[in-house]
């Protein structure tokens, strides 16, 4: 596992059983001899796709009543890691970035994704928050650096939500044409940094963070407050990814030692089903269910992320064949370093 080095025993172990979730009653965990079953699938996940996850796998179960799911919640980087732990079982890995699959498990642990859903940045806080009846699109970097303003955010070589953190600090810097005005934000969100965006969700509910960097669709699913970012600021809009591209961040890659360059784009989250599934045709079954218009994308769409299916990718010719309906080629070049 990887965490941060500031990080106490205490946050330790809660980070640890926070993210063992199972969305499964009486399932054994990994290690046991029926972990092979073909009727048992392992999901890796990021953290701010456990509720859509719980549902999706609820309606999946409910139609197919001898599966069993066992889930793991992570910070999407992470997850790839989990992924690339050979001792660590997983049929279907569902990122917050499809760059995550890209840059980390294409293609010595995966051969494809898909892109299921879209998200969005935001403020969000409580009505206990300092400020909660002043804070403003326009005003907001002014009230979280304010002295007794609290905020936090995830830790980009942990997560996903962490790099587009500090990509909307950077752009909210070039939007306003305030020079140090990302920094001043980072440095002060960065002490109460946490491996994954859904990780500062109890410090936020328990007034010890004002504020926090998080996606909208999250917000949504917890019943918290949000500001709604301009789409300049927000990584929501495809229509400017050429703007989001102008900031940038170094981040590690799947290996001690191995970095790579981030640049930023609009929020796509990805799926795929790793090398290592003992279980292809349950998980290709799970991962159609996710891409069905009337089934996972449904789903999707009433937790507040946007369903993409079918989407453009450019290992369309690697899906394996029941899964082709939900892509469609795409030949342009994606950046990964």
């Amino acid at each position: 596992m990887f965490y941060t080095l500031h990080q106490d025993m205490h946050q330790y172990c809660l980070f640890f059983f926070a993210t063992l979730l199972l969305t499964c009653s009486g399932c054994s965990g990994p290690g046991h001899k029926e972990d092979h079953d073909q009727t048992v699938l392992h999901i890796i996940h990021a953290g701010s796709l456990s509720i859509p996850v719980h549902e999706i796998a609820t309606s999946f179960r409910e139609r197919n009543p001898g599966v069993r799911i066992l889930t793991e919640a992570w910070g999407s980087k992470a997850g790839a890691r989990r992924v690339i732990d050979l001792s660590t079982p997983a049929d279907v890995f569902l990122s917050a970035d499809y760059m995550v699959i890209e840059n980390m498990l294409i293609p010595d642990h995966a051969s494809w994704y898909l892109s299921f859903a879209a998200n969005e940045m935001a403020i969000v806080y409580t009505t206990a928050s300092r400020y909660a009846e002043e804070i403003t699109p326009d005003n907001w970097p002014e009230i979280l650096l304010r002295p007794r303003v609290s905020s936090g955010r995830s830790d980009p070589d942990h997560d996903p939500c962490g790099v587009r953190t500090v990509f909307t600090c950077k752009l909210t810097e070039i939007f306003y044409k305030q020079a140090g005005l990302a920094k001043q934000l980072l440095d002060k969100s960065g002490k109460n940094l946490r491996p994954k965006e859904t990780d500062l969700i109890a410090l936020l509910e328990s007034g010890h963070l004002d504020y926090i960097f998080l996606y909208r669709s999250v917000a949504q699913q917890h019943g918290l407050s949000w500001l709604a970012l301009p789409p300049e600021l927000n990584l929501g809009n495809p229509e400017l990814n050429d703007w989001y591209a102008q900031v940038n961040i170094k981040t590690l890659g799947s290996a001690p030692g191995k970095h790579i360059i981030e640049y930023g784009q609009t929020m796509v989250y990805g799926l795929t089903i790793p090398h290592k599934t003992t279980n292809q045709k349950l998980a290709e079954e799970f991962v159609a269910f996710v891409m069905e218009k009337e089934k996972g994308q449904r789903i999707l769409d009433s937790l507040g992320q946007p369903p993409l299916a079918p989407a453009p990718t450019r290992y369309f010719y690697e899906l394996p064949e029941s899964l082709r309906i939900y892509g469609r080629p795409n030949h342009e070049r994606q950046v990964r370093h």
